[in-house]
């Protein structure tokens, strides 16, 4: 396996070594440390932790995924794949299926068909592809891949906000994990736009991460299947929104993330850009402000502070409306969007008042 600190394995790559394992183990009973699986980008050593030929045609093989420099829910996760050689009765010479801690797909707009189990088609054309070769001629192989641990981490994941129940996703495109992939993390939510979609689900809110969506299902009249997460993308998820046709929602959110939209900021993420405190005298300027009370807006150190000034100026409400307005307007700047924008504090408290929902 690579040595590169920044890059890992995805599961799909340890689901398919796993696989292979079992298999070899079917057929040849010497132990089995490593295994050579074929990715889309190049050929893996990977380690295998236990194969064990449980008859003459069945054998399973555990390995995990070994840490790279990434908070990955899924690193250190064991992964099963047990496998089993019969006759061959159809066209297929290999069945995939799911066993424990693995999810299973409840709602459409997925890769995967509704009732499946979620093995996305990289890792499915990975194991067949590695395993085709190498089963004996009239025979066919069922492999069941599980993941003990799965449903326990499946919490810490999108997977229920998408309607995958019971355990993880075993994902990967290319085989290899890269550290702080932005590229997979816009993957993982761009497919709320899709479940909602297919799902018919209309009046959308768009919230920053957990706490807005907390808040917008304490404050409005939602469901959960209504929300979709932004991350720090929000350019990247209103695009995509525009893309799909979905032009008029909610943008619900702490003030202090939703300002930066204000100042043409649509990465919110801090290391990216900031300007808050800018933004909020601007906009305080513009509501009649003055000089005093504005250089204690900007050397304010949150946003909360900078409410708190505000509301003892009572001009509060003016001011979260200047934003709200400047929101709606660089995002109809850049996009095709109707956008109703609700700016709250911490407890979910509206700041502004032109809004309509």
């Amino acid at each position: 396996m690579t040595n590169d600190n920044y890059m890992g394995v995805t599961t799909g790559t340890i689901a398919t070594a796993c696989s292979l394992a079992a298999l070899d183990a079917i057929l040849d009973t010497s132990d089995i440390a490593c295994v050579k699986v074929e990715t889309p980008k190049k050929t893996l050593d990977i380690i295998i932790d236990e194969c064990k030929r449980i008859s003459p045609t069945k054998a399973y093989a555990v390995a995990h995924k070994n840490p790279y420099n990434d908070p990955d829910v899924t690193v250190d996760l064991a992964i099963v794949s047990t496998v089993e050689i019969f006759d061959k009765a159809g066209e297929d010479d290999v069945i995939i299926t799911g066993g424990e801690g693995v999810g299973k797909i409840t709602k459409p707009g997925l890769q995967i068909p509704v009732g499946d189990y979620a093995i996305n088609p990289v890792p499915r054309r990975m194991i067949l592809e590695n395993l085709k070769d190498k089963i004996p001629k009239g025979k066919a192989a069922k492999v069941t891949i599980s993941i003990p641990e799965g449903e326990k981490i499946a919490k810490k994941t999108m997977n229920p906000k998408l309607g995958i129940v019971g355990g993880i996703s075993i994902l990967g495109t290319t085989g290899i994990a890269r550290s702080m992939s932005s590229e997979a993390y816009k993957n993982s939510i761009v497919t709320q736009l899709d479940v909602a979609l297919a799902s018919n689900i209309d009046n959308l809110v768009f919230v920053p991460g957990n706490i807005g969506e907390k808040l917008a299902l304490k404050k409005l009249n939602v469901d959960k299947e209504q929300i979709v997460q932004t991350g720090n993308y929000v350019g990247f998820m209103f695009e995509e929104a525009e893309k799909r046709g979905i032009t008029e929602f909610t943008f619900f959110g702490h003030m202090g993330k939703l300002i930066k939209v204000a100042g043409g900021i649509f990465n919110t993420k801090h290391a990216v850009a900031d300007g808050r405190r800018e933004i909020m005298v601007a906009h305080a300027g513009i509501c009649g402000v003055g000089q005093e009370d504005l250089q204690r807006l900007f050397d304010s150190k949150t946003t909360d502070d900078m409410m708190d000034i505000l509301n003892e100026l009572d001009v509060s409400v003016e001011v979260s409306n200047s934003i709200a307005n400047a929101i709606k307007d660089r995002c109809k700047q850049r996009f095709d969007l109707d956008l109703n924008v609700f700016l709250v504090d911490m407890e979910g408290n509206f700041l502004n008042d032109n809004m309509d929902f």
